[in-house]
């Protein structure tokens, strides 16, 4: 039997659970980004501007979104790939918004300035669905940092390399869609997005977003549905709508531990 942790401390086996959560789910996310890879190709991107989409930009939906309506729409649908983009990545700057009570806890005590600006612009860039899910899920704030970052830095190191792998396939196998590989994205964004509709607002939301989405396709540019479709969430949330049921982020941490 192993000896109890210190109050405020991890145990081994605590922490190793946490650790095989968060490569789990980075090693499932990053198996699906072979399609990724393989749209980029298809939709005229060479190897390296496919990777660089994964790198720098790292968040997959905005990914997905911008290849795909340069695919449909070519150069000339550049804007509103970037305009799609760039919404669908406001997401993250939300989850930031809960995660920043466990990751930034006792930042401000941090000895060294740099270090700690470093830090949080790592976070920054970590912050994605995944890694906010597997951090705000852990009832302990240690364990909770502790997911976050293993489960950002798993999903960034198979994601960039599925990316590879999909785009030196794509250039071998043709049109992915050929091998259904164009719905991975939609299919896991949906298994991302379907727990979120708990509360009716969010059902009534989502609805009208796909109805809007579904009447805008005959009539606008690729990319311009998706942006019309925000307006349901827009309206509905000025309207004073209630959020659905979300799990409540830990408390923060009396230690002035950032990285675990």
């Amino acid at each position: 039997m192993s000896e109890a942790a210190p109050t405020g401390e991890l145990t081994p086996e605590r922490r190793r659970a946490v650790r095989r959560q968060s490569w789990s789910v980075g090693l499932a996310t990053g198996l699906y980004d072979v399609s990724f890879g393989a749209l980029s190709v298809a939709a005229g991107l060479t190897i390296w501007q496919t990777q660089a989409l994964s790198a720098p930009m790292f968040t997959g939906g905005s990914q997905f979104a911008l290849v795909g309506i340069i695919r449909t729409g070519g150069l000339a649908a550049a804007p509103a790939a970037i305009a799609t983009a760039t919404m669908l990545s406001i997401r993250n700057g939300l989850y930031a918004l809960s995660t920043r009570r466990f990751l930034l806890t006792g930042a401000a005590h941090t000895p060294v300035v740099r270090k700690a600006v470093v830090r949080t612009a790592a976070a920054a860039h970590l912050t994605i669905d995944e890694s906010s899910a597997v951090g705000l899920a852990q009832p302990e704030p240690k364990a909770a940092r502790l997911g976050f970052w293993h489960t950002g830095l798993a999903v960034f190191l198979f994601w960039n390399l599925m990316t590879l792998v999909g785009a030196l396939a794509g250039s071998v196998i043709g049109d992915p869609a050929t091998y259904g590989l164009d719905g991975a994205a939609v299919a896991a964004f949906l298994a991302l997005l379907w727990p979120r509709l708990q509360a009716s607002d969010a059902r009534v939301t989502a609805a009208v977003a796909t109805v809007l989405a579904l009447v805008a396709v005959p009539f606008v540019p690729a990319g311009v549905p998706v942006l019309i479709a925000a307006s349901a969430a827009v309206v509905i949330g000025l309207r004073g709508g209630r959020p659905g049921a979300t799990a409540p982020p830990p408390d923060p941490a009396t230690d002035g531990d950032v990285i675990p």
